[in-house]
């Protein structure tokens, strides 16, 4: 029901009063591009561009090409299905949002994989936070330590968990954000390299050098982490 409703809404995007938008802004942005800039990118970036321009058909034509890779894409990171397709359509919200701030320097496919990239990264960082907000909750309820029966671990324990975890959550940010985002990917949703290689735009050489660094800042900076 949310892509029926975001075709629709796209298809009436195009309408008489973005015409005119378009007909005094086309030679300004074939001016700024040239044709075989254009070309060497591929039709997506000419579709992207007419967009820009106001082209409702050709926002809803790239809906229907790269709905479902999005989706796959983001389930692998969220692990859910229906949660995968809100936030694909959450994506292709954001392409029209800032369709204005488009250029076409570089393949649509990175662009469009790099909004659904960082889109799936706050999806998890809000539910992570929840979680942790609940764990800390379960530890001092109210201000009380939590009973547990015998043979469990007690608050104590939880306040020391919590703590490495906490250290381990803060050098994980303080790495450069390319490594942080490759660490995200890779060890806490389980990503392939080849995965997170498409959706940053690069190589899965780069991915490599980038986790292999990552990895070694984080070994040096953890040592004292039981």
């Amino acid at each position: 029901m949310g892509f029926t409703f975001l075709t629709m809404f796209f298809r009436n995007f195009n309408l008489a009063e973005v015409r005119g938008y378009v007909l005094s802004s086309i030679m300004n942005c074939v001016s700024e591009i040239s044709h075989e800039a254009i070309d060497t990118l591929g039709a997506d970036a000419h579709l992207m561009l007419s967009v820009k321009l106001g082209d409702g058909v050709a926002l809803e034509t790239l809906v229907k090409k790269h709905r479902r890779p999005i989706v796959y894409f983001l389930f692998r990171m969220v692990k859910n299905w229906a949660i995968a397709e809100e936030l694909a359509q959450e994506v292709f919200f954001k392409i029209y949002r800032y369709r204005a701030a488009y250029e076409a320097s570089a393949p649509f496919n990175k662009w469009l994989y790099r909004i659904a990239m960082h889109t799936g990264l706050n999806y998890i960082r809000s539910i992570k936070h929840e979680k942790d907000q609940t764990s800390l909750d379960q530890i001092t309820p109210r201000g009380k330590q939590r009973q547990v029966a015998d043979g469990k671990p007690g608050a104590e324990f939880n306040i020391i968990r919590q703590g490495r975890l906490d250290t381990i959550r803060q050098a994980i940010e303080n790495l450069p954000e390319r490594q942080r985002q490759v660490v995200f990917m890779h060890k806490y949703r389980e990503m392939e390299y080849t995965q997170i290689a498409e959706a940053m735009g690069c190589s899965t050489l780069a991915i490599k050098s980038l986790a292999f660094r990552a990895y070694s800042t984080l070994r040096v900076r953890l040592a004292n982490v039981a």
